[in-house]
């Protein structure tokens, strides 16, 4: 009982600090500012959290045609949402007050607003759990407690749930994997272990990497500095093996998916050299980790170093500060990729650590020997405030670090020349205060200098992310048209994930893990134009008028002043104040068939005019098959043209602008009457190091990362479509680029008017969560079935109830061959190895269970 109740205080505890800490965004809610990010977390976090909560509301847990152009959301967004226990265990208590009709939608609005509670209600979970590890550490409550708010509330957990929200729940499982691994020496009880292991690699198989790189450093730490006198290493050795291998294999339902979808994932090699050393200022203003004043007062008071546990975990925040300093090592913790300062909580959990030792046994410390390491400290933040010119530019800042090193500096001299145990209990309330203060100092800084002040109610519903005269246009399109599958291109400006935000389906996405063939389908074999290159998103057609028809896209939306950007086919419907509403006359069927089979070898060198007219025709199917067709090759006729520069000279394929808004004009002296649109295609590199650009041809306009840029594609052939005309004006600010394999195209759309007309309505479909019944009579006696659904595995498929494989066709469809007459077909989509993970699951968890009461080891 009193046990009980000691876990209950030590619950109000933590969560009262973490309500304190979060004082200036719970004020800035109030207010209606919110605890998001500008970008990525108005972009990715509550827009993912809104699509994944009315998918689970709704029982699908697996797949949303909504997803950019569909896709499979438990592995594409397992680095997000779909598999963390926070936001599981968020939306089971959100679907609750809605039953009950205490709150209203949980749209994306919703989201931001409980941002600020969820964070506060993961970090009682985090001080809780780190406080209880610390006290089986042999800490008393009081110092385990002020430990773990120096963890909880370090700067990058802010940091992490402003921005990147989910980054933080791996601050969660850090300690239960220090709390497994203490079980195992102390006890060789390998069940906190398993469990541990199990659910960081079930929540986030990134973190979880980072996690697990963590978990074996202290292991390695741990043997060679033994908290006991004995060590039964082999019996160890094996403890953590099992709990290694029982750990993953309960994840395996979720950690084999998400790592498949990740693997799946086009990113190009990153590059650039990785510098071994960067400076980063830990002690006045780094943006990951600030070091606490007393820890460095600890690290000084050699006597401390005569207590096991704080040896240990002093050693492992030396360790892990040096390797701070490294965008090499931050490099190995993102996968060997492009350095990312995403680890650096592990710091502040063995700094929590060292502190919550260090007040333990603060009695241990002379006093001569804390005003020395005092001395010490205080000459060492002078110093690099003098190197960083810090003293110099004397800022609120500097006065706020040296005032709270002054006050730690007294609190830890009046508890060691007072020697009671108020002083102490002074001394622990002081330092929360500091940390809560600092704390919220943070988020001020995140709210100002990163523009987090930016995240409001009035931006959420204003027209530069959610307008109400958008959302009432797209409700007259719903209201108009009774399908479900159509897609409209609409995004506001640069958000491409504005389809989830505004609830409809549309032609564009942003996310970390995406399908690598629809990126492939893009960058590389019909070279499709979204209007800003990114590896992480991919957006429109390009205004390419036969993909629209293709590939389901339906309706336009477009802001009025840019009408005159819409592809052949499209007529305006609908008008606001603001924007305009498109049709497309000659939108092609969902179910498509056809005889004409085209390898993707045999077309992989023919324009990408050549393989639009080639899937509108037939289908590209790989190179298993035969081509049965004569591809239909469309003219380059580049060199009927006259090239000119304006602004700009060009030899040896070496475009030098010298004047801004300079390029080439290419005239045309043999244009077609029936041309409708023309396609010019080029290679363009950026010869300067570190530039980014806008690329303008006629009244088009992309965006081109730098060279230096970690998302740049490397993808540099372009094809742009504009409107028919005699002349090509390219268009690029000051400087040299490499422009070379120019050709051009005229369009003509004879043949997509052709299977508009000719196309039959002979089927029924219906889709139904993650599973699609279609029943199509073959009238023309085809033999293959395309399907505007991206290709990627876990689609299982049977035809007139035969199993059949689901094939790769136009570079990322589905596709399969069909029977002649009747054919009755169903699609079923489930994650990557889905079943077989879930068997190898449940295994596991029986397993453990023997396992753990046998007790292995003893």
């Amino acid at each position: 009982m009193q046990n009980k109740r000691k876990c209950l205080y030590l619950l109000l505890s933590s969560l009262g600090v973490a309500t304190l800490g979060h004082l200036f965004f719970l004020r800035e809610w109030s207010l209606d500012s919110y605890m998001v990010g500008p970008n990525d977390g108005l972009q990715q976090m509550v827009t993912f959290k809104a699509l994944l909560y009315e998918q689970y509301k709704n029982g699908d847990f697996f797949y949303s045609y909504q997803f950019g152009l569909g896709g499979g959301t438990y592995s594409q967004l397992a680095f997000y949402f779909s598999t963390s226990f926070l936001f599981i265990l968020t939306a089971i208590f959100v679907f609750f007050l809605q039953s009950f009709h205490v709150i209203g939608p949980a749209d994306v609005l919703f989201w931001a607003n409980a941002t600020v509670f969820v964070s506060i209600a993961r970090l009682t979970l985090i001080v809780f759990i780190t406080s209880n590890v610390f006290r089986y550490m042999k800490s008393e409550w009081l110092p385990a407690f002020t430990g773990a708010c120096f963890y909880g509330l370090a700067p990058i957990y802010f940091r992490h749930v402003t921005y990147w929200e989910f980054f933080a729940d791996a601050m969660i499982w850090i300690p239960l994997l220090v709390l497994g691994v203490e079980k195992i020496f102390r006890e060789k009880r390998p069940n906190w272990l398993i469990f541990a292991i199990a659910v960081t690699l079930i929540n986030n198989f990134y973190f979880a990497y980072v996690n697990l790189i963590f978990i074996v450093l202290y292991i390695i730490f741990r043997s060679f500095l033994p908290l006991e006198d004995k060590a039964d290493k082999w019996n160890y050795c094996k403890l953590f093996i099992w709990s290694g291998i029982l750990g993953f294999g309960i994840s395996a339902v979720a950690f084999i998916p998400a790592v498949y979808g990740y693997l799946h994932n086009y990113r190009p090699a990153y590059q650039k050299s990785v510098p071994i050393f960067s400076w980063d200022n830990i002690l006045f203003d780094s943006r990951y980790i600030i070091l606490p004043t007393v820890f460095l007062i600890f690290l000084f008071s050699f006597s401390l170093f005569k207590v096991r546990t704080f040896r240990l975990f002093s050693i492992i925040s030396s360790f892990l500060i040096i390797l701070h300093f490294s965008p090499l090592i931050a490099s190995a913790f993102n996968g060997f990729s492009a350095p990312q300062s995403r680890w650096e909580y592990l710091i502040s959990f063995t700094i929590a650590g060292t502190i919550s030792v260090g007040l333990q046994h603060i009695k241990r410390i002379k006093k001569r020997e804390l005003i020395l390491s005092s001395v010490i400290v205080f000459i060492l933040y002078l110093s690099i405030a003098i190197l960083t010119d810090d003293l110099r530019n004397f800022s609120v800042l500097t006065l706020a670090i040296f005032t709270m090193v002054l006050i730690t500096i007294l609190l830890l001299v009046n508890t060691l020349i007072k020697q009671t145990k108020s002083a102490h209990f002074s001394m622990c309330v002081g330092l929360l205060l500091l940390v809560i203060i600092f704390a919220n100092s943070f988020q001020y800084g995140l709210s100002k200098a990163g523009e987090v002040s930016k995240s409001t109610k009035n931006y959420l519903l204003s027209e530069k992310y959610n307008g109400k005269e958008q959302r009432d246009l797209l409700q007259q399109i719903k209201d108009k048209d009774s399908d479900s599958l159509y897609r409209i291109d609409w995004k506001v400006g640069r958000l491409n994930n504005t389809p989830i935000v505004q609830d409809f389906n549309g032609l564009s996405v942003y996310g970390s893990i995406l399908n690598e063939h629809l990126i492939d389908f893009y960058l590389n074999h019909l070279n499709v134009d979204t209007g800003r290159e990114s590896v992480s998103r991919y957006a429109t057609f390009g205004n390419r008028a036969n993909l629209y028809s293709l590939f389901q896209g339906k309706y336009m939306i477009r802001e009025k002043e840019k009408e005159e950007r819409v592809p052949y086919g499209f007529t305006k419907i609908l008008e606001s104040k603001n924007y305009t509403v498109f049709e497309n006359m000659h939108v092609l069927p969902f179910i498509r068939t056809t005889k004409k089979l085209f390898t993707e070898k045999d077309v992989a060198h023919v324009s990408d005019l050549s393989k639009e007219y080639a899937m509108l025709e037939g289908v590209i199917v790989p190179n298993t098959k035969r081509t049965n067709a004569k591809i239909a090759e469309a003219k380059n006729i580049i060199d009927l043209t006259k090239r000119t520069m304006v602004g700009a000279s060009y030899v040896n394929n070496t475009l030098t602008v010298t004047d801004d808004n300079g390029g080439m004009d290419i005239k045309i002296d043999t244009l077609q009457s029936e041309a409708k649109e023309l396609y010019v295609q080029f290679h363009l590199e950026n010869l300067a190091l570190d530039q980014g650009f806008t690329l303008k041809v006629n009244d088009y306009q992309t965006a081109r990362k730098s060279n230096q840029s970690i998302y740049k594609t490397y993808d540099d052939t372009l094809t742009i479509r504009v409107d028919s005309t005699d002349t090509i004006r390219i268009r690029l600010p000051k400087g040299k680029y490499s422009l070379k394999d120019l050709e051009l195209y005229q369009v003509n759309y004879t043949r997509l008017e052709f299977l508009k007309n000719r196309a039959l309505n002979s089927s029924a479909l219906n889709w139904e969560d993650n599973r699609i019944t279609i029943t199509y009579q073959n009238e023309y006696k085809d033999h293959y079935m395309m399907l505007p659904i991206p290709f990627e595995k876990g689609w299982h498929l049977k035809v007139n109830n035969k199993k059949q494989a689901i094939e790769k066709v136009n570079y990322a469809f589905i596709g399969f061959p069909i029977d002649k007459g009747k054919n009755e077909i169903e699609l079923i989509y489930y994650p990557p190895y889905f079943k077989t993970s879930l068997i190898l699951s449940i295994f596991s968890v029986l397993l453990s269970i023997v396992i753990c009461k046998r007790k292995i080891g003893k």
